[in-house]
């Protein structure tokens, strides 16, 4: 998905609290016809700036308020001369309220309205009025041969406030679902298109409030926050007389035989996001490797866990699981790091290990799993996850004590005090291994410079969605190691290091 304009609110909801909104400007005076209205000529003017050069327009329309917009833009359509057609998925006569009215103006002014059939032809730009951010429930027929059709034609699409088919609290694709270049929502942004299947299906994402104001969502409480470069957390710039004492001791520990790499991307990355001192501790193999790759880690070549007790009472933060692997010694040392009282990341293997048996895990631990992991730590499939991703990184908070980030497109960051962060950069240049572990290296660095673990995660995620967003402009072949530099110029113009 392209990245999303910094237009957009911060405040997500969910489809409920958007429904109260709506109801909430009606009874403040602004009658739902007005409201139909406004949204038509927010969807218009974004349809006419996408596709300048258009002269044509599809509409299939629902039997929903939804359907009401598509009609009511068809008219716009209609008077800037563009050839129009409407195809009618749901039956016009089902129509009450506000879109039954929106229906017969269109009628009124000639818009030409056919029933939909499998056998319509779809020409210029086509909108998807179908169905709105009511559906929870899988796409039945005939929605699901139109969206189909809508998704075979090839012709440029939009789709009025939600595509239909994509849950608006989920992100989840319901059995089948628009896919769509341009998205024009209202009055609240859904969560559901920011996070899960969204990037698949949503495009560019145009909001309108539709004159919604703060008195509107006063008492209305924010289901998660987006994250962007004007709301995160900062970390404090640096006195002139500052000294790496002042900046926390990382203890970076993983990197089991076959693994090393994944340890010392995690401790190259500590390293270059401010930590004032980092130690690695990995199999005594891998000790030669990491003073050449990066000398400015201390290393310890650990072969059991008693070998890290010392070391253990010298450092401010652990990040813990990189190429941990789940044998023997991985267990062991992650079992002395489970008793430390010390903040923490836990990734990867640690997390794995974790599944296979609780722990209670230290005060400010942050735990980074991507679905799959966090499927196995809640002990469900990895599809309920990705099912209802915000749910399920709440449940991992609340079940763990700890800041979750649960990774994949739509990153979230909840904490068990039900605090939820979205962040939707990214690329799909990042579908590649090590992130994760430059992702834990980086989350650690935050936490060693004093930043508590909600605000630590929050301003990782973003700097390493936004830097892969940077990178993956060159397309293909990112390499983990290619983030390190692009997050360390992005952190310092989020949070420079002198006043």
């Amino acid at each position: 998905m392209p990245q999303t304009k910094d237009e957009l609110p911060d405040a997500l909801y969910r489809a409920a609290q958007v429904r109260e909104l709506d109801a909430r400007l009606i009874a403040a005076g602004t009658p739902g016809f007005e409201l139909m209205q406004r949204a038509a000529r927010a969807t218009w003017r974004a349809l006419v700036r996408q596709w300048p050069a258009a002269n044509a327009l599809t509409v299939l329309a629902g039997h929903g308020n939804n359907a009401g917009d598509g009609y009511l833009v068809a008219l716009l359509a209609q008077r800037a001369g563009w050839s129009v057609q409407v195809l009618a998925v749901g039956d016009p006569q089902r129509l009450q309220g506000d879109a039954a009215s929106a229906h017969a103006e269109a009628l009124a002014e000639g818009v030409a309205v056919q029933r939909w059939q499998v056998q319509s032809q779809l020409r210029g730009v086509v909108l998807d009025a179908l169905l709105g951010t009511g559906l929870s429930g899988e796409v039945r027929e005939p929605y699901a041969a139109a969206i189909a059709a809508i998704n075979a034609s090839g012709l440029p699409v939009a789709a009025v406030d939600i595509p239909s088919g994509l849950c608006a609290d989920t992100g989840r694709e319901l059995g089948v679902a628009v896919r769509a270049e341009l998205t024009v929502t209202f009055i609240g942004l859904k969560i559901g298109l920011l996070t899960g299947d969204a990037a698949d299906h949503v495009g560019e994402l145009v909001f309108n409030d539709l004159h919604a104001t703060a008195e509107t969502f006063r008492d209305i409480p924010v289901s998660a926050r987006r994250l962007n470069a004007a709301n995160l957390p900062t970390l404090a710039a640096r006195a002139p007389t500052s000294h790496k004492g002042r900046f926390g001791h990382v203890l970076l520990i993983g990197g089991d035989h076959g693994f090393g790499g994944a340890i010392l991307l995690s401790t190259q990355m500590a390293l270059r996001s401010g930590a004032g001192m980092v130690s690695l501790a990995t199999r005594p193999e891998h000790v030669p490797a990491a003073l050449t790759r990066v000398p400015e880690a201390m290393a310890l070549g650990a072969s059991s866990a008693n070998q890290l007790m010392g070391l253990l009472e010298k450092v401010s933060v652990l990040v813990v699981g990189p190429g941990l692997g789940q044998a023997s010694w991985g267990r062991a040392l992650l079992s002395a790091a489970a008793n430390a009282a010390l903040p923490q990341v836990w990734d990867a293997d640690a997390l794995n290990l974790l599944a296979r048996e609780f722990v209670q895990l230290p005060k400010d631990c942050v735990i980074t799993p991507h679905p799959g992991e966090a499927a196995r730590l809640l002990q469900i499939g990895t599809a309920e996850v990705q099912a209802d991703r915000p749910a399920a990184a709440l449940a991992l908070s609340k079940q763990y004590s700890a800041v979750v980030v649960l990774k994949g497109s739509g990153s979230l960051i909840a904490h068990p005090d039900g605090r939820l962060a979205l962040c939707h950069q990214g690329h799909p240049a990042m579908a590649t291994a090590g992130l994760g572990d430059v992702l834990a290296g980086l989350i650690g660095a935050l936490l060693a410079q004093g930043m508590d673990a909600f605000d630590a995660a929050c301003l990782a995620v973003w700097l390493h969605a936004n830097a892969g967003l940077q990178q993956g402009k060159f397309g293909r072949g990112l390499a983990a190691s290619d983030l390190i530099p692009a997050i360390r110029q992005l952190l310092e113009e989020q949070a420079p290091c002198l006043k």
